[in-house]
């Protein structure tokens, strides 16, 4: 399927005046030929589309800068920090600089994931726990940094997987770590409802991306899975809920997990 031209939600305005930092807003191509768009980067652009100032965060600052240009060559507004989540540290200094570029910030798209090991057999020790750095340990370090800085009425999105769902993958460490963030993300639903902070899951099944496409040349039967709707997703069908997800439009919506995986979950 191709990606759409312009799925864009400029004309709604749901995100005007927000301030938004997306983690993982990059799109690296790995070197494949026309490669599609990233799920960082649509969310990105589209949340820049709908009227937010965006900090685009990722370890390779080319492809952060790369989407930051896409988003002002449209018109909108975009900031850059580059920052390796794995180093907690360094995780923690990228909410603050974005907060900081921004003079305050009212989202967070958590959208950084890698996988290591294979079975159970096949996994170390040190794969496990290179994962959950990156997987786990730096969504729990993002969310402690920012939820003391976020504005009343924030959202905060994490972007998981259909393998925190149900098994699938054949990496335990990644299909452990994206279901665990279903337990962050309520209990940061939890501490923010207060001040009205939601937070939430979307959790993408086969989706064509660079990442995807890899993961495909590794095991060619991926693509052979049940989808109910009989295609794999775009880039721009995770954003689309994402977006609504950090609007006024989902107020009332927090704690939750949102499946984007054309009916795989179901099968």
């Amino acid at each position: 399927m191709n990606e759409p031209v312009d799925p864009g939600l400029r004309p709604t305005e749901r995100l005007a005046g927000r301030r938004i930092l997306v983690v993982g807003a990059g799109t690296e191509t790995h070197g494949l030929p026309d490669a599609p768009t990233g799920n960082g980067r649509a969310i990105a652009v589209l949340a820049a589309r709908a009227g937010a100032t965006v900090v685009c965060a990722d370890r390779n600052r080319d492809a952060a800068s790369d989407t930051a240009s896409q988003i002002r060559d449209e018109g909108g507004h975009a900031q850059v920090v580059v920052a390796d989540v794995s180093d907690a540290e360094a995780c923690a200094g990228m909410v603050t600089e974005a907060h900081d570029l921004l003079g305050g910030l009212d989202g967070m798209v958590l959208n950084v994931g890698i996988g290591a090991g294979s079975w159970l057999a096949g996994t170390s020790d040190a794969d496990w726990d290179r994962v959950f750095d990156v997987n786990l340990r730096a969504h729990f370090v993002a969310c402690r940094t920012a939820l003391p800085i976020l504005d009343d009425g924030s959202a905060i999105v994490f972007i998981s997987s259909v393998a925190g769902l149900r098994p699938g993958s054949r990496i335990p460490a990644y299909d452990t770590s994206k279901a665990a963030l279903a337990g962050l993300s309520r209990h940061v639903a939890f501490e923010g409802g207060r001040r009205g902070i939601r937070a939430n899951v979307v959790a993408p099944g086969l989706i064509d991306t660079p990442l995807g496409r890899l993961a495909t040349q590794g095991r060619p039967s991926r693509t052979a899975a049940p989808v109910r709707l009989g295609r794999q997703g775009t880039a721009w069908e995770v954003a689309a809920p994402v977006v609504f997800l950090l609007s006024d439009e989902a107020s009332y919506v927090t704690g939750q997990v949102l499946a984007v995986d054309g009916g795989l979950s179901t099968v």
